[in-house]
C-alpha cells in the first residue's frame, strides 16, 4: 500500500509538472484567437481635449486650445488659483495659431475657409475681451513671425498682400491696428530670421535652385550675400550667439549629414562644428534666449535622440525622465526667465500629456491629456524595421502589428508618407492615430522611409529626386515583397493608403503593380503632375525650379511625368478606390479629380468619392473626420475581409 501510494504521488507530481509546462508554453504562444476590443472611431479622431499649451512670459498664466462646439477655442488658466477661463467661443472656425505678445495679451489667427481669408484677433487676458484686428483679402496668406521684445505691442507678420507670389514683412501694432511695411520682398526672399528684438538681420533667398544667406548688422544697412548654395545643401540659421556677429545654424555644407555649427555672419565662414552625428541629420536645436546658447540638438534614428550641450538643461531632462519613465519628453514652451516649463510626454501608444515643471522647486504638475479616452495598454507598438531594396539600398521604416495576432500572414495596410520640401518629410516614431486605428482593427501597418525621405543625409534625400514613380515606388514595392517573403503579410490582403504624394504612390502602386494591392485609399492625392506644378498657388512660384529638380519639369520631363501621372492611366486601375478631398485645397484641381472619378466609373471600377466643402487638404471638421474614418473602416472590411 505504501509503495502504491508513493508511486501514485510521484505520478501525480510528474503530471503536475507536465501540465504546468504545457500551460506555460501555451501562455507564451501567440494568441491568434484573442478578441481585441475595438476602440470607437470617435476616441481615435476626436478633437484633442487639451493641446497647444503656451505659458505667459511672466509665468502667471497658461493658455491652451480646447474644443467648444467641436471647434478648438482658447482657454486660459491662472497658475495662482488653477481656475480655467474660456477666452473664446467660436462655433464656426477653430483657432489656427496663437502667440503671447506680452504678459496679458495674446494674438491669434483663424483660417476662414469659406471666404478663403485669414483673420487676426487680440485677446486681453485680464478682461477676456476679444477684438478683431486684421482680416486679409481673399486668397491672401498670413503668418506671425515673432513678437518684439523691445516693443511688445509690435509683432512682425509675413503676408502676400502686395504680390500674391511674394511675402513681405509688416510691423503690426496690435493696440492700434497700424500696419507698416518693414521689409519689402524683392521677389526672391523665402525665409526671414528675426533676432530677439524683432529685427531681421538674416534672410534666405532662392531662385528655386540656388539659395543664399544674406546678412545685415542693422535695419539701416543693406543686406549682403554671405553664403551661396544649391538647394540640395542646407543652411538654416537658428540664433545669434551673442559673440561678435556669429550665429548658430544647421548645415550640411561639405558634409552628408546636417550638423550644428557656428557661422561668422560677416564672412559666411563656418567657424566651428558644435555637434555632428554620422548616423542621421540633426533636425533641430533648442536655443535658450536668456543664456544665448544651444541647450541640445536632436535628431531621429529609429527613435528620437538628443545630445545635450548645456548641463542645466540635461539635469532638467534627467529629472523629468525619472518622473515620467518610459515616455519621450519635449519641453514645448517656457517663461522668459526659464524657470517654468511646459512639458509634453508621449509614446507610440500614448497621445500624450502636458505638464508644468518648475525648475526652482522641481515640482511637476499635470495640466491635461491630449486624449484621455485612449488607454495605451490597448494599443500597439510601433517597431523600427529595415530591409534592402532591390538595388541594395538600405531602407528604414516602421511596422505596427495588431494585438492578439500571431504576427504571420496578416492583412497589411501600406502607408507611404507625403513628400514635401521641408526638413520633416519622413515617418517618425510616435503616436499616430491612423496607425493605431488600423492596428486596432486587425491590420499590420507598414510605413516606409523611401529614398528621398529626410533625416538620413543629403545623398539619401537627393537619391529620390525625379524618382517619383521610379526608385521611390520600387522601395515601397520592395518593402511589401519583404513583408510577404518573411511571412508577415498575407499576399492576398494588402491595401495601400496615402495622402498627397503618398496618395499618388497608392494610385501608382495599384496601376503598375497589378495583383499586389487589394484596394486603394487616397487623401488629397496627386493625380496629375502637370497640373500639380502648373496650378501651384502663386506663393509656391519661388519654389518652382526646385520642384522641377525634385519632381520633374513639365517641358523637359513631359514624357516621364505623363508616364507616372495616374490621370493618364485609369485603364490600369482595376481594384476598388476610396478618395477623400477638400474642395478648398489650394493644391487640388477639383474638376480634374471629378473627371478622373468619372473615368473610373465608366470602367466599372468600384470608386467611392467624398468631396467636402469648406475643407482644405486636412479635414478640420470633426464630423467630416468621423465620416472619413467610418468609410475607411467599412471599405477595408469589404475589400480585405478581416474577421475580428
Amino acid at each position: 500500500m505504501y509503495n502504491l501510494t508513493r508511486f501514485s504521488f510521484r505520478m501525480m507530481l510528474e503530471r503536475f509538472k507536465l501540465y504546468t509546462l504545457i500551460l506555460l508554453a501555451m501562455a507564451l504562444l501567440p494568441r491568434c484567437d484573442t478578441k481585441v476590443a475595438q476602440i470607437p472611431i470617435t476616441d481615435f479622431f476626436k478633437t484633442p481635449q487639451k493641446s497647444f499649451f503656451k505659458i505667459s512670459p511672466d509665468g502667471k498664466y497658461v493658455a491652451y486650445l480646447k474644443p467648444y462646439k467641436e471647434r478648438q477655442n482658447l482657454f486660459i488658466e491662472s497658475l495662482d488659483d488653477g481656475k480655467e477661463h474660456m477666452a473664446t467661443s467660436f462655433g464656426d472656425y477653430p483657432i489656427r495659431d496663437y502667440y503671447w505678445t506680452f504678459n496679458d495679451q495674446i494674438v491669434f489667427l483663424q483660417d476662414q475657409i469659406a471666404s478663403d481669408q485669414y483673420k487676426m484677433f487680440t485677446l486681453d487676458v485680464a478682461t477676456l475681451q476679444v477684438k478683431p484686428i486684421l482680416t486679409t483679402p481673399s486668397k491672401v496668406r498670413m503668418r506671425i513671425l515673432n513678437r518684439n521684445r523691445a516693443a511688445p505691442d509690435i509683432i512682425n507678420i509675413a503676408m502676400n498682400q502686395r504680390d500674391a507670389a511674394n511675402f513681405d514683412i509688416y510691423r503690426l501694432n496690435i493696440k492700434t491696428g497700424e500696419l507698416v511695411p518693414y521689409l519689402v520682398n524683392p521677389g526672391n526672399i523665402t525665409e526671414w530670421y528675426p533676432d530677439p528684438d524683432g529685427s531681421i538681420r538674416l534672410v534666405k533667398t532662392s531662385d528655386g535652385v540656388d539659395e543664399a544667406i544674406l546678412y545685415r548688422p542693422n535695419d539701416a544697412t543693406p543686406f549682403k550675400k554671405i553664403i551661396v548654395n544649391n538647394f540640395k545643401t542646407r543652411v538654416a540659421p537658428i540664433a545669434f550667439t551673442g559673440v561678435k556677429n556669429y550665429f548658430y545654424a544647421l548645415s550640411n555644407v561639405n558634409r552628408d549629414k546636417t550638423a550644428l555649427v557656428e557661422i561668422n555672419a560677416e564672412t559666411g565662414n563656418e567657424e566651428k562644428v558644435i555637434y555632428a552625428n554620422d548616423k542621421a541629420d540633426l533636425l533641430g536645436a533648442e536655443y535658450s534666449k536668456s543664456k544665448r546658447c544651444i541647450e541640445f540638438a536632436w535628431w531621429e534614428e529609429a527613435y528620437p535622440k538628443k545630445q545635450f550641450l548645456d548641463s542645466g538643461m540635461q539635469y532638467i531632462y534627467n529629472n523629468l525622465s525619472t518622473k515620467l519613465k518610459g515616455n519621450e519628453i519635449r519641453i514645448v514652451d517656457k517663461d522668459s526667465v526659464e524657470n517654468k516649463f511646459i512639458v509634453n510626454s508621449y509614446t507610440d501608444r500614448n497621445p500624450g500629456e502636458f505638464y508644468l515643471f518648475e525648475r526652482s522647486t522641481g515640482k511637476l504638475t499635470k495640466l491635461g491629456d491630449v486624449n484621455p479616452s485612449i488607454n495605451p495598454n490597448n494599443l500597439c507598438a510601433m517597431q523600427p524595421i529595415s530591409y534592402k531594396a532591390s538595388d541594395g539600398t538600405l531602407i528604414n521604416g516602421y511596422l505596427t502589428l495588431p494585438q492578439g495576432s500571431n504576427k504571420t500572414n496578416l492583412p497589411v495596410v501600406v502607408m507611404p508618407h507625403d513628400w514635401g520640401y521641408g526638413p520633416m518629410s519622413r515617418n517618425s516614431w510616435g503616436y499616430n492615430p491612423e496607425v493605431q486605428f488600423l492596428a486596432n482593427r486587425g491590420y499590420a501597418v507598414f510605413q516606409v522611409n523611401y529614398r528621398g525621405s529626410t533625416g538620413y543625409g543629403k545623398a539619401f534625400h537627393s537619391a529620390g529626386f525625379k524618382q517619383i514613380g521610379g526608385k521611390i515606388q520600387q522601395d515601397i514595392t520592395d518593402g511589401v515583397n519583404w513583408l510577404i517573403n518573411n511571412g508577415t503579410a498575407d499576399p492576398k490582403k494588402i491595401a495601400i493608403f496615402g495622402g498627397g504624394i503618398g496618395g499618388f504612390s497608392a494610385l501608382y502602386g495599384a496601376s503598375f503593380h497589378p495583383g499586389l494591392y487589394n484596394c486603394v485609399i487616397v487623401q488629397y492625392g496627386v493625380i496629375n503632375f502637370f497640373t500639380y506644378i502648373k496650378d501651384a498657388p502663386p506663393y509656391f512660384k519661388p519654389s518652382l525650379q526646385m520642384m522641377y529638380e525634385m519632381v520633374g519639369n513639365p517641358e523637359t520631363d513631359a514624357d516621364q511625368l505623363r508616364a507616372v501621372s495616374p490621370v493618364f492611366h485609369t485603364d490600369k486601375i482595376n481594384v476598388p478606390v476610396l478618395i477623400f478631398q477638400g474642395a478648398k485645397d489650394a493644391r487640388a484641381n477639383i474638376s480634374e479629380l471629378n473627371q478622373f472619378v468619372i473615368e473610373l466609373h465608366k470602367r466599372n471600377v468600384p470608386v467611392y468619392y467624398f468631396l467636402k466643402d469648406n475643407e482644405r487638404a486636412i479635414f478640420r471638421s470633426e464630423r467630416n473626420r468621423m465620416q472619413m474614418y467610418t468609410e475607411i473602416e467599412k471599405f477595408l472590411n469589404n475589400n480585405m475581409r478581416v474577421k475580428q
